[in-house]
């Protein structure tokens, strides 16, 4: 039996870079979280600790910090394609790279110069957004180019009616009533593959992410795997340079308080949200001309 060396990567994970763009007395905040992995001719440094086909893992997080001055940080995947593109193409041992972003949001905090006089002229105060976490990941091959997936997760959202469950199948331990009328949450996670570097991915987040909100605020849903299909249809429908959507929503259930004790009815009125354990459905929505990914997403 012969033991031999299987598909590797290294790379350094999780440098969080904040880049500050002063226009005069306002400023603007990209604040994002960069992971970087490569693989190669990298057989040595596993058999035989040579680490002479190695770009250190701290060279790449210095890597980081230097293109985001050097570059600028305008939408995350074109920072990442960036980075992978840069790594294969510098590095002869290196004929892969994967680059994830993440990436937080900040709003401006309005503060005024003083009673009646109005918002002040410079605006560099921020509050943490409560928004999503934006993210992307990209791999760049030598060989096969690009792919570039694009994503957000935490997203949650809930509908207080429209939702149903009924008509599953039973066995002698199920003891779940149906229901005509139920909440329906979740916490989205999505991420969407492009067919291409089409160079308008803010727009393209921006919508498709508006997609999601839409299709789940308007779909009767008769189960959550059939809200999940009708969100990743209206983002193949609304952005066609969109080819495959993917997304993990975990059942947030919300059980109806039993009051009769108390004497008192609760027409679907106050609920207990229970943390867990909970349905986990996962899907994928993809277009029939969709090309083939070239390599797992993750």
């Amino acid at each position: 039996m012969a033991i031999v060396l299987g598909p590797n990567r290294y790379g350094k994970a999780e440098t969080r870079v904040v880049r500050v763009v002063r226009d005069g007395g306002t400023h603007h905040i990209k604040d994002i979280n960069v992971s970087s992995a490569l693989s190669g001719d990298m057989e040595d440094v596993h058999l035989t600790g040579d680490n002479g086909n190695v770009l250190p893992t701290d060279t790449q997080k210095n890597t980081a910090y230097a293109f985001a001055k050097k570059y600028g940080v305008d939408q995350i995947e074109d920072f990442a394609l960036l980075l992978a593109r840069h790594y294969v193409d510098s590095q002869a041992p290196i004929r892969h790279a994967r680059v994830e972003i993440e990436e937080y949001f900040w709003d401006r905090i309005p503060v005024s110069d003083g009673p009646h006089l109005g918002l002040r002229e410079e605006q560099y105060s921020f509050v943490r957004s409560g928004r999503e976490v934006r993210t992307c990941v990209v791999h760049y091959d030598q060989d096969e180019g690009a792919t570039i997936v694009s994503g957000l997760k935490n997203l949650v959202v809930l509908n207080s009616t429209g939702s149903e469950f009924h008509g599953y199948v039973e066995d002698e331990f199920t003891t779940l009533k149906p229901t005509n009328d139920r909440i329906l949450a979740t916490e989205v996670s999505a991420q969407w593959r492009h067919r291409g570097e089409h160079g308008s991915f803010g727009r393209s987040y921006n919508e498709a992410r508006q997609s999601l909100l839409e299709a789940f605020a308007e779909t009767h849903s008769l189960s959550l795997q059939q809200t999940l299909y009708q969100m990743g249809r209206r983002v193949l429908n609304t952005r066609k340079e969109v080819c495959e959507v993917r997304m993990v929503m975990p059942n947030k259930h919300h059980f109806l308080v039993d009051l009769e004790p108390f004497g008192m009815d609760n027409p679907n009125e106050v609920f207990f949200a229970a943390d867990r354990p909970y349905g986990l459905i996962e899907g994928s929505v993809l277009t029939d001309d969709a090309p083939a990914a070239g390599f797992a997403w993750n």
